[in-house]
């Protein structure tokens, strides 16, 4: 379900001044292909470290329902995986597949000391429980960090391998060299992928957090307060100029395709983006943030799992 947050629309005129009485300059807006191709090229050099030490680095990826309506994003997965030398396999099961099947295939991968990388597609069919069916996923070999376990774990700021998402986020702080310590950061949506790890990761860094979601009351006096505000809800447009205050720094997680009335389709993210890169400070682009920065965390995590494999030969049970 899409977290939606409904606000009054206060306009605001023109880009803000500052006080010697200029305009700001626009945002510095990160490219996120360019730091996504940094760290496929750490990958890479990762998954070579290991096969020169004799392990081979795989992700195996489940699918279930439908194969067809899957396969572009599968042959996908598979060229990214072969431009870092990490082999990838797909494992699909039919519509009418069970939770107790995904879960005996789940199992077969955790006991194959030839897998190093479990990755499962969604949605899962209606009927098979997707926490449950993550849970059984070792969590050394949970490249996406959606096991309940290593969510868990991020609590302790100890998890085996961290949710994409939420380190694609503090890889773009880095990237603009800010610090978040001390900083009173806005994150709007609570999911489990993105916005509660995010929300840890910045408490951990000594960040201020104010979370807010669906039953958030007004929101603009949240985010107008905030020095970093990140946003992922799955709502196009959401945060707007008026929302920020001048210089914020600005993460849009979302990710949303628009239908003009011509048939052409657009993705847009959960920020104003032509608005907001006239207040913010720092702000990331959809597409081309937050969105390849995580494509390339996954390869760095599938080769992350295996080293940990390797340095823990022993895993949790599922």
């Amino acid at each position: 379900m899409r977290e939606t947050v409904v606000q009054p629309r206060i306009e605001v005129a023109g880009p803000p001044a500052r006080e010697d009485g200029g305009v700001m300059a626009e945002a510095k807006v990160i490219d996120g292909k360019a730091l996504g191709a940094r760290i496929k090229a750490e990958a890479a050099q990762r998954v070579q470290a290991l096969g020169d030490q004799g392990v081979s680095v795989s992700l195996d990826a489940v699918m279930v329902g439908d194969p067809d309506a899957g396969e572009i994003y599968a042959r996908s997965q598979a060229r990214r995986c072969q431009d870092v030398g990490i082999e990838y396999r797909l494992h699909t099961l039919g519509k009418e597949a069970t939770g107790a099947d995904l879960r005996a295939l789940i199992r077969k991968l955790n006991d194959d000391p030839a897998v190093t990388g479990i990755l499962l597609n969604l949605p899962l069919p209606d009927g098979i429980d997707t926490p449950a069916m993550q849970y059984c996923i070792d969590p050394y070999k949970d490249v996406e960090g959606v096991n309940p376990a290593n969510i868990g774990l991020l609590f302790y700021d100890s998890p085996i391998i961290a949710p994409c998402t939420a380190l694609a986020v503090m890889e773009i702080l880095q990237e603009a060299q800010i610090d978040p310590r001390g900083l009173n950061a806005v994150v709007v949506g609570q999911g489990a992928i993105a916005g509660k790890p995010v929300s840890l990761f910045l408490l951990h860094r000594m960040a201020t957090v104010t979370c807010c979601h669906i039953a958030t009351r007004d929101l603009y006096e949240h985010t107008r307060n905030a020095d970093l505000v990140v946003v992922a809800v799955g709502k196009p447009g959401l945060i707007r100029a008026e929302h920020l205050k001048p210089g914020a720094i600005v993460i849009d997680v979302g990710i949303n395709t628009l239908t003009a009335p011509d048939g052409q389709r657009k993705i847009v993210g959960d920020v104003a983006f032509d608005e907001v890169k006239d207040v913010a400070g720092v702000v990331t682009p959809v597409p081309g943030g937050v969105g390849p920065v995580t494509v390339a965390i996954l390869l760095r995590s599938a080769a992350d799992a295996a080293a940990k494999q390797l340095a823990t030969p022993r895993r949790l049970e599922a």
